[in-house]
């Protein structure tokens, strides 16, 4: 009887402690979330080979970088050391995929103009628009896009050329609260042509991949946001659970889409595992 009390007692403490142990794990790793990890930017290069790719563009630098969710949880300051962090990676062309600012926590203001007209890409900046961005405004964001030196792409493309190649980038409207026209956005496209499209909705793909498109670049999901290791995302909203991050390829198709984790956070102000990020895609020609 005594060694049952014992062990009891032993089984309890053993158990308070655990208890006590995983309480201050949660609160480290809760800690690290909102105040570490959120803020810790990873740089990410993707090296991609088409066929379409002119190799006139070989060593081309594009940058994409989406959903800052400017507002309550990310300010502009910090909007200024992506900034900073983006004229590094000394970009040929930068893409935003969407959701500058929050519209939970947020509101749109021309406060964020001055720093992110500091981007400069000598072959342009484009943009499409994200769902919190058309529940705001989207003529306000777009106006402050495009005073920042953005192209805002709204159902149209662009065509680049250098030397002897060209290649277009495409930009779709926002899925849920805008008009989306894909085949209006490819309008005057070659069958040869390199065509990148901007799209904020990662699912979009399934859509895409039967057209005439290259590499489809995405946002929103924010790559799950809080990812448990051995489970992933806890999280995922409409039109970004399919293709939640990084990037994926099609059966007998060249066809891929890159979900980019983004910079901000929604709903809540915390990232587990799933870090912010700013991707550098550098483009080659597949040989035949």
């Amino acid at each position: 009887m005594n060694n049952r009390r014992i062990n009891r007692r032993t089984f309890l403490k053993h158990s308070l402690s655990v208890a006590g142990s995983l309480g201050i794990l949660a609160g480290f790793s809760g800690l690290y979330g909102i105040f570490g990890e959120r803020y810790w930017i990873q740089l990410r290069t993707v090296r991609l080979s088409y066929r379409r790719y002119p190799p006139a563009f070989a060593g081309v630098r594009i940058v994409q970088f989406s959903d800052t969710h400017i507002g309550k949880h990310y300010s502009i300051g910090h909007v200024a050391r992506v900034v900073a962090l983006i004229q590094r990676q000394k970009p040929d062309i930068i893409c935003f995929t969407g959701d500058l600012f929050d519209s939970q926590y947020g509101e749109v203001t021309d406060d964020v103009i001055p720093v992110l007209s500091r981007l400069q890409a000598g072959m342009g900046k484009f943009a499409v628009l994200g769902n919190h961005d058309m529940r705001l405004s989207s003529e306000r964001v777009r106006d402050v896009l495009e005073r920042s030196g953005f192209t805002v792409l709204v159902n149209d493309n662009r065509t680049i050329e250098r030397g002897n190649g060209r290649i277009r980038v495409a930009g779709l409207d926002e899925i849920f609260h805008g008009k989306p026209d894909l085949p209006h956005a490819l309008q005057g496209a070659k069958e040869d042509e390199f065509v990148l499209l901007l799209a904020h909705e990662p699912d979009f793909a399934d859509t895409a991949v039967a057209h005439p498109i290259d590499l489809q670049l995405s946002g929103h999901s924010h790559g799950g946001q809080i990812r448990i290791p051995f489970y992933g995302s806890l999280f995922t909203p409409d039109l970004g659970q399919k293709y939640q991050i990084g990037l994926y390829g099609f059966e007998k198709s060249e066809f891929q889409v890159y979900t980019n984790r983004g910079i901000g956070t929604t709903l809540f102000p915390i990232r587990f595992n799933c870090r912010p990020e700013i991707t550098v895609f550098v483009l080659e020609t597949k040989l035949p």
